[in-house]
């Protein structure tokens, strides 16, 4: 009696666990929400008047921020860098990823080069920084153009790791199958393996693109003082020596949400599949 007792209780615990989750995310989203809504003047520092709900709905927080963002000029430079990387990587890292998976376990130069690759992602940014800063400048490179490259580059590790794993669930007999009817190697991998590998894309371009849209040290490093902004460049202007306008920071975070949400419900079908047939065996 006390067993089956205690199995009940047990199958509460995935639940809490559930809620506690749920909770510290709906939290920091609710606060997100009803400060981009209230006035400065409805900011106190008693936790209740922080929590209360705005005493009117307006959109003034919301235009303002667009005004000092310069929100559409800011937002077509980061729509531009973050698509733009996220092609590149989809045709450069998946190939790759199919290169090296299929031939780093009979070559040893293979598999040094997969472990050369993979490796980067234990570098710090921080070492990375300074370097990044003066190589750009000295190449010509303090541009949106130099920040895609570089992005390709720092994802390189991570999204060949995805790859690579995801080959071992497709079966060689399908290549094997192209070169009996005369398919060459370019075409066996552009014709039958990167359609097959679509769910893997939807998480590749999905990881990629939160990593691209949020990133605010690698623009600020690269393009300092020009004219160039992303959208989490330009929200530094909420951010003085004296203090933050959480107000309109928080309706410019809200207007940054939007576009990232559309991309990942766009994809979200397809980035289970890829995660779990993804993971390396």
């Amino acid at each position: 009696m006390t067993e089956s007792k205690s199995i009940r209780v047990w199958k509460y615990v995935p639940m809490i666990f559930l809620i506690l989750g749920l909770i510290t995310i709906i939290f920091p989203l609710y606060m997100t929400i009803i400060i981009a809504f209230k006035q400065p003047s409805e900011m106190t520092n008693s936790i209740s008047g922080i929590l209360s709900l705005p005493q009117s709905w307006s959109l003034n927080n919301f235009r303002e921020a667009m005004e000092v963002t310069d929100f559409w000029h800011s937002l077509g430079n980061s729509l531009l860098i973050s698509g733009i990387t996220i092609i590149l990587s989809l045709a450069l890292h998946s190939l790759m990823g199919y290169s090296l998976g299929r031939n780093k376990a009979s070559s040893k130069f293979y598999n040094f080069v997969y472990l050369f690759i993979v490796s980067g992602m234990f570098v710090p940014f921080a070492i990375l920084m300074m370097p990044i800063a003066k190589q750009t400048a000295e190449m010509h490179l303090a541009n949106w153009f130099g920040v895609v490259l570089l992005y390709v580059v720092f994802y390189m590790p991570m999204n060949v790791l995805l790859y690579s794993g995801y080959l071992v669930n497709i079966p060689m007999a399908l290549e094997e199958a192209a070169k009996v009817d005369g398919a060459s190697t370019w075409t066996t991998y552009w014709k039958i393996i990167f359609p097959i590998m679509k769910p893997m894309h939807a998480t590749v371009a999905v990881i990629t693109a939160l990593s691209v849209w949020n990133d605010v040290m690698t623009p600020l490093i690269v393009m300092a003082g020009s004219s160039q902004n992303t959208l989490p460049l330009a929200q530094l202007n909420f951010q003085s020596q004296f203090g933050t306008n959480y107000n309109l920071a928080f309706a410019s975070y809200l207007l940054a949400l939007l576009p990232i949400l559309i991309f990942y419900i766009v994809c979200q079908k397809q980035i289970l599949n890829g995660v779990v047939n993804g993971a390396v065996k």
